[in-house]
């Protein structure tokens, strides 16, 4: 297999068959403020995915959190990034979200634990707070293990695939990555965070990883098209990247 680079690279022809793309991967340099972007993006993402996932959700005999609607959108942002510049920028892009995460969940902790006003009202503040932010740490924890895992893999798949590839089947990279990675981040994050939403017995917790999954993974497939297009967008516009 080619190594992977992180650099643009000209369009290649395979030997003996003229015209058609070879199989080597092609990948933008970080240069200019779209890597930024998105990454700042999938950072803010998952910092509210996590407070919005310590409020538990249930409509009628579905089960599931309060980051439901916008934890898929952080994969999508995902396979961007690994699409246009590569594993390399998208472990970068993971780990920075990771630590911001983190920063954001020690954040809670001190403000959570400052001396607040001791009338009624500061009282009912105080409350509210510890009980919408202090389960995030929890959260957080289950975040990062199952983000760093389900990410990673989806990404390395996606750069793989390409890999093999090239430039063609995009659509199938997009599925293939996301099925296997929102499947092992879903059930990791379920397995952790469950206790803390207020999911209790295997029949309620095997509800809230088959309907996280099969939400986050549908929303992912439904949304396929979209991605290409923004997929397509940034490699035209994206000054390195030569499609």
């Amino acid at each position: 297999m080619p190594p992977l680079q992180n650099n643009a690279a000209t369009p290649e022809t395979s030997p003996g068959a003229a015209g058609e793309p070879s199989a080597r991967p092609r990948f933008a340099d970080v240069g200019s403020r779209y890597y930024g972007i998105l990454l700042a993006s999938m950072a803010v993402i998952v910092i509210l995915s996590n407070i919005g996932a310590s409020k538990g959700v249930q409509f009628g005999p579905i089960v599931t959190d309060g980051g439901f609607f916008l934890f898929p959108f952080a994969y999508i942002l995902g396979d961007v990034i690994s699409e246009i510049y590569g594993f390399k920028m998208a472990r970068k892009a993971i780990f920075t979200t990771f630590a911001l995460s983190v920063f954001a969940s020690l954040s809670y902790w001190v403000i959570i634990a400052l001396p607040g006003f001791t009338d009624d009202y500061g009282i009912a503040k105080q409350h509210a707070l510890v009980e919408a932010l202090g389960p995030v740490p929890q959260i957080v924890l289950a975040s990062l293990l199952a983000f760093l895992a389900g990410q990673t893999i989806n990404s390395l798949i996606m750069v793989r695939l390409k890999a093999r590839q090239g430039e063609r089947k995009l659509w199938m990279r997009l599925m293939g990555s996301s099925g296997v990675g929102e499947f092992i981040d879903t059930l990791i994050f379920c397995t952790i965070a469950a206790p803390v939403i207020g999911i209790v017995g295997f029949g309620m917790f095997a509800n809230y990883v088959v309907v996280g999954f099969l939400y986050k993974v549908g929303v992912q497939y439904l949304l396929v098209p979209v991605t290409t297009l923004v997929i397509g967008w940034f490699k035209r516009h994206e000054p390195t990247y030569a499609a």
